[in-house]
């Protein structure tokens, strides 16, 4: 194995990470912003207030999405697989 091949499949890997990722934390993002304004709003300082919500929609967001997740995982492992089989010939 070159350094060039290990920089791309490193590459892959965060970029595909990343891809999966950022729609879910988007949505943890907007959902805390969103309860923490409403915590400043009405002065309630209830800690479980942040995490109930942040939890809920996250966990819906990834039941949600899990067909595209899977979608992209399984072109990543594809494409590796393929990858390494060239590499070994």
């Amino acid at each position: 194995m070159t350094e060039e091949l290990i920089i791309e499949i490193l590459k892959e890997v965060f970029y595909t990470t990343f891809i999966i990722l950022l729609p879910i934390l988007g949505v943890s993002l907007i959902v805390g912003i969103t309860v923490s304004i409403f915590q400043a709003a009405t002065s309630i300082q209830e800690m479980t207030l942040t995490f109930v919500p942040k939890i809920f929609a996250t966990v819906i967001t990834i039941i949600f999405l899990m067909p595209w997740i899977m979608d992209k995982i399984i072109a990543f492992t594809t494409k590796m697989l393929t990858m390494f089989v060239t590499v070994i010939k």
